[in-house]
C-alpha cells in the first residue's frame, strides 16, 4: 500500500464492516486538524477542521492551559509564528520548565476495521521554560542537562495514531466493548499499558480538554492486499508495544517486582474478505522473572539472576495478568539449553513447574539445537507440539453483519533472550499457520490450500513478517532483526548472513554507549523517573585526563578500519609477498586488540549508563 504524506485529509472508506468507535457526543471527537500560534508569551492550538470550536491556549512561562474562544489579533509587537499541526501528543514537566509535545508530520498508513491510521514521522519539543530566567545557576545547568534528553525523544520511532478507532485494544476486545464504552473519548477507552503517551497526557486530562488529547501507541502498523482468484484478501499486522518495562535492549530485562516485563509486545494479524474479519493475537516478552545483563564492554555481558527466591512469585504475577487478559496461556520458550542462556532456562523451567496447569503450559525448544543457523523449517517439531492448543482456542471471527462467529480463548507467549530474533522467526510460521486456518474457516482456502500455493500472497506475507520483525527490534535493540532473510526469502542467504554480522556490531556499539542516554529518555517520556531537585544532586563532573579525550566512536572507527586491513592482508597471503602480509595482518590485529584492551580497562569513562532520577511515586 503507498505511504502518503499527510498534507490533507481525503475521504477513506473501507469495503469491509466497521466497529464504529466515534462518540456520539461530539465534544468527545478529536480534531484531526490543528494550526499552532507561536506567540513570544504563549502558543494557541486552533482546530483547523471546523468552525466555532475552542481553542486551546498555552502559558509560555508557567505552562498553564485554559480553553478560549477564539485567537487574539496581533499586532506588530505581537506577531506570531503559524505552523500546521497533527495532534498534540502531551506535556512535560521537568525541575522549572515544562513542554509541550506536538506532532508536526505525519504519513497514512492504511486503515483499522475502516477508519485511517497514521504513522507519526516527526514530534517537536515546544518550551515552555521563561520561567526558568528567575532559576538559580545550578538548576538552569540541570535543566539544561535534562531537556537534551527531549531531543533524543524527538526521535522516538514506531509511532502511530487514529482519529477515530482505539489502536490500543485488539478487534475483538474492541467489539466487546459496552456501548458505553464506546462513548467515551479515546484517552478513556485505551488500553493504558499500550498508551505510549500516557503519563505525558495526564496534565491535559487534569485541564478537561478531550478533543486535543491523541492517544499514540508504539510498535508497528503494516498492510498488504493480494488477489485470490477473483477475491481480495487484506492482511494486517499490529504491533502493540507495551510501556510498563518499556526500554533498550541491555537496560531493560526480565521482569520487575510487579510481573512486567522488558519488550513486551502483542502482536494482532488480522484478515479481512469478502465482508468478514478475523484477527489472530499473540505476544513476546522476556523471561518473566528478575534478571539483567550489566554492561560492561564484553560483547555478551554474563546473565545474572536477581533475588532468585522471588522468582516464581514475580512468574506468577505475569501469569495472572495473562490469563485475566487472554485466557488460557501456552509459553514457549526458545532459548538455549546450555552455557549462560542454559542458567536462565533451568531456573525458568523449575518456575513454571509451580505453574502450569490447566490453563497455563510451558514447552522448552532450544531453537539453536534444533534449528541450528539455517534448518529453520525444523519449526515444524515446534508447531506439532502447540497445534492441538492453536485449534482449540483459536481465533476471533466476525461475519459482514459485525456479529461474531468465533472468539480467541487463549495465546501463545514467545520469548528467548532479546524476544527478537528468534522470537520473530516462530511468531511469524505460528501466524502462517492460523492465517491459512483463518482462509479455510472463510472458504477461501480448500483442505489441503497453503499459503505457499500463491507465489504472490507467499511472498508479501514473507515481506509483512520480515518488516514487522525489523521494527520491533530496532525499537529494542537499534537494528533490523537477524535472522530476517530467512522471514522475508524463506531460507538463509549470504547477504543475510554478513548482514547479521554487521547488526551484531551496530547492538554492541548501541548498547554500551548509546542506549543508556536513550533508556533515560525512555524513562522521562513515560514517568517511570519524575525529575525533581534534591539534596543529593551534585554538579556534572568535569571530564580531565584521558576521560577528557577518550571518544570510543573514534575508537570504534580504528578498530573497524584496523580489521578491514587485516581482512584485506590476509586476502593477499597467497602472493608473493606471503611472510610481508602476514606480518600486517597480525599487526592490524595486535592494534584491534590493544584499542579494545584499552577501552575496557576504561570502560567506567566510556561505558554510558543512565542517570538515575527520582522514581516516581
Amino acid at each position: 500500500m503507498t505511504l502518503k504524506k499527510l498534507v490533507g485529509f481525503e475521504s477513506f472508506r473501507s469495503p469491509f464492516p466497521q466497529l464504529s468507535m466515534e462518540s456520539s457526543d461530539s465534544r468527545n471527537k478529536l480534531h484531526s486538524r490543528l494550526r499552532l500560534w507561536e506567540f513570544p508569551d504563549q502558543y494557541i492550538i486552533e482546530p483547523a477542521d471546523g468552525a466555532g470550536a475552542p481553542c486551546l491556549e498555552i502559558s509560555r512561562v508557567d505552562a498553564s492551559m485554559k480553553l478560549i474562544d477564539r485567537v487574539a489579533e496581533s499586532n506588530s509587537l505581537r506577531v506570531p509564528k503559524i505552523h500546521s499541526i497533527f495532534g498534540v501528543v502531551g506535556m512535560l514537566k521537568l525541575l522549572a520548565g515544562s513542554y509541550l509535545v506536538v506532532v508536526t508530520e505525519s504519513e497514512r498508513v492504511g486503515s483499522f476495521l475502516g477508519h485511517p491510521i497514521f504513522k507519526i514521522t516527526s514530534l517537536k519539543v515546544l518550551p515552555c521554560d521563561h520561567s526558568l530566567k528567575n532559576s538559580p545557576e545550578e538548576q538552569k545547568k540541570m535543566e539544561t542537562e535534562f531537556s537534551r534528553l527531549l531531543s533524543v525523544a524527538e526521535k522516538t520511532t514506531g509511532l502511530y495514531f487514529s482519529y477515530e478507532v482505539n489502536l490500543t485494544l485488539s478487534s475483538q476486545r474492541l467489539h466487546d466493548l459496552g456501548e458505553e464504552s464506546k462513548s467515551l473519548p479515546l484517552w478513556r477507552q485505551a488500553e493504558q499499558r499500550f498508551l505510549w503517551n500516557n503519563y505525558m497526557l495526564e496534565v491535559l486530562i487534569d485541564n478537561k480538554v478531550d478533543q486535543f488529547l491523541l492517544p499514540v501507541i508504539q510498535g508497528n502498523i503494516l498492510f498488504f492486499e493480494t488477489a485470490i482468484g477473483k477475491d481480495i484478501v487484506d492482511v494486517t499486522l499490529i504491533a502493540r508495544r507495551c510501556t510498563r518495562r518499556n526500554g533498550t535492549r541491555m537496560w531493560r530485562r526480565g521482569a520487575d517486582a510487579d510481573g512486567y516485563v522488558a519488550n513486551f509486545v502483542e502482536t494482532e494479524q488480522i484478515v479481512q474478505m469478502n465482508g468478514y474479519s478475523s484477527s489472530f493475537v499473540q505476544v513476546r516478552g522476556s523471561i518473566p522473572f528478575m534478571w539483567e545483563q550489566v554492561v560492561d564492554l564484553t560483547y555478551k555481558p554474563k546473565f545474572e539472576i536477581v533475588q532468585p527466591e522471588e522468582a516464581t512469585r514475580t512468574a506468577e504475577r505475569h501469569f495472572l495478568d495473562l490469563r485475566k487478559k487472554y485466557g488460557s496461556v501456552f509459553a514457549v520458550d526458545l532459548v538455549n539449553k546450555h552455557g549462560g542462556e542454559g542458567r536462565l532456562s533451568e531456573k525458568f523451567a523449575s518456575v513454571m513447574q509451580h505453574l502450569t496447569g490447566d490453563d497455563i503450559r510451558y514447552l522448552h525448544f532450544d531453537f539453536h539445537q534444533i534449528c541450528g543457523h539455517i534448518h529453520f523449517e525444523r519449526l515444524s517439531i515446534l508447531y506439532e507440539q502447540i497445534e492441538s492448543f492453536l485449534e482449540k482456542n483459536g481465533y476471533f471471527l466476525m461475519n459482514d453483519k459485525g456479529e461474531k462467529m468465533k472468539e480467541q480463548l487463549g495465546v501463545v507467549r514467545t520469548n528467548c533472550i532479546d524476544c527478537l530474533d528468534r522470537t520473530n522467526v516462530t511468531q511469524s510460521m505460528i501466524g502462517r499457520k492460523m492465517l491459512e486456518l483463518q482462509l479455510k474457516r472463510i472458504g477461501v482456502f480448500g483442505a489441503e490450500e497453503t499459503i505457499s500455493s500463491h507465489l504472490n500472497f507467499d511472498e508479501r506475507y514473507k515481506i509483512l513478517w520480515a518488516n514487522h520483525g525489523d521494527d520491533i527490534s530496532i525499537q529494542y535493540s537499534g537494528t533490523p532483526a537477524l535472522k530476517g532473510d530467512f522471514v522475508r526469502y524463506g531460507h538463509r542467504t549470504a547477504q543475510g548472513v554478513l548482514k547479521d554480522g554487521w547488526s551484531s556490531l551496530v547492538r554492541y556499539y548501541l548498547n554500551n554507549f548509546a542506549d543508556g542516554t536513550k533508556q533515560d529518555a525512555i524513562d522521562l517520556l513515560q514517568g517511570h523517573y519524575i525529575v525533581a531537585v534534591s539534596r543529593d544532586t551534585a554538579p556534572v563532573p568535569q571530564k580531565g585526563g584521558l576521560e577528557a579525550v577518550a571518544n570510543f566512536p573514534v575508537a570504534l572507527a580504528v578498530v573497524l578500519l584496523s580489521f578491514w586491513f587485516a581482512t584485506m592482508s590476509l586476502k593477499q597471503v597467497g602472493s608473493d609477498y606471503k611472510h610481508k602480509h602476514l606480518f600486517f595482518s597480525f599487526l592490524w590485529t595486535g592494534i584491534c586488540v590493544g584499542i579494545t584492551a584499552l577501552v575496557r580497562a576504561n570502560g567506567r569513562i566510556f561505558c554510558n549508563r543512565p542517570r538515575l532520577h527520582k522514581p516516581r511515586g
